[in-house]
């Protein structure tokens, strides 16, 4: 099953819990006034029938005519004042023709703006010098990336399936930090498919990082430290074909932590006993799951495809 089919069964999946859980059939009750806690969805903005180019406008400059094109895999983030923003992902190039993107959006609740990279996909990255903005800098097209907010209001963005410096097609392990106005390269490697430096377990250090990968899933602790798990991509050992991993890092804005799991891909879950934490227990490699944080700051996630087969460089 490719990406798109597996999306595609995904959002058909949610519109049927929808209907069932909602306004399917049966008989009505003699009370049809809808529940208190129900609302209703606005339509806000693109259009009503799939596959839309994107109309891009004058960057920089929002307009009520600007709009994405259509596209799986993105990233986006929230700002301070409220606004969205997107990044990337993969869309319609020509018709019947798809391909990655590395362009970035922000919608302030009425227009889009185009803010930053290409309106053509296939982009190479633009590195720079690591550590130092430039209004010249741009992560490469991508998708299936990693992003977050920091408390700073700075925008990260992680790895994904895209197009290196070289315009070469993998995955990455490049860390980028978008501070409103410019890229900055921060970690990782301007080449596709870098091995993942692990380090010692537990001992953060400025040489670690995770090996390429897309499809991982991350979260924020209430330290402000990104936690990443799994994905599929690159271990310590860069065997082929890529697999799924099941590492646990963590983020602290400078530096990496091996926390948890094994530096080699497709390893086996151990369960334990069922509701009992416990030192030995990790869950299997592992792409394309969920994550949440509790109300008590625990991490939790679940694995949409617990069991994926190993798959090799994207094209």
């Amino acid at each position: 099953m490719n990406s798109f089919t597996r999306a595609t069964a995904i959002v058909l999946s949610i519109v049927v819990v929808l209907i069932i859980s909602g306004c399917g059939g049966g008989s009505s009750p003699s009370n049809t006034q809808s529940p208190p806690h129900v609302s209703g969805w606005t339509w806000i903005s693109g259009a009503n029938t799939s596959d839309q180019f994107g109309v891009y406008g004058t960057q920089g400059t929002a307009s009520p005519s600007s709009v994405p094109g259509a596209r799986q895999g993105s990233v986006s983030w929230k700002d301070k004042s409220g606004n969205l923003w997107l990044f990337g992902g993969n869309g319609l190039v020509t018709p019947g023709s798809n391909g990655r993107f590395n362009d970035l959006w922000k919608f302030d609740g009425k227009n889009w703006t185009w803010v930053a990279g290409a309106n053509a996909a296939e982009q190479l990255g633009v590195y720079g010098t690591r550590g130092t903005p430039s209004s010249s800098n741009v992560p490469g097209s991508r998708e299936s990336s990693i992003s977050w907010t920091d408390s700073n209001g700075n925008f990260w963005l992680l790895g994904g399936s895209g197009l290196d410096s070289a315009g070469t097609p993998g995955y990455l392990n490049d860390l980028w930090k978008f501070d409103g106005s410019n890229w900055t390269w921060v970690s990782g490697a301007n080449v596709v498919d870098h091995l993942g430096v692990y380090g010692t377990h537990g001992m953060a250090a400025p040489s670690n990082e995770p090996g390429a990968r897309s499809d991982s899933i991350s979260w924020i602790d209430s330290s402000g430290n990104l936690w990443l798990l799994g994905g599929i991509g690159s271990d310590s050992l860069g065997m082929r074909p890529f697999g799924c991993l099941n590492d646990l890092w963590k983020f602290d804005g400078s530096s990496w932590t091996w926390v948890s799991g094994a530096n080699v891909n497709d390893q086996s879950g151990v369960y334990g006993t069922q509701g009992t934490a416990a030192p030995s227990n990790v869950p299997g490699g592992r792409d394309d799951s969920i994550s949440w944080i509790d109300s008590r700051g625990t991490s939790g996630f679940s694995a949409v495809m617990a069991s994926t087969p190993a798959r090799d460089v994207p094209i």
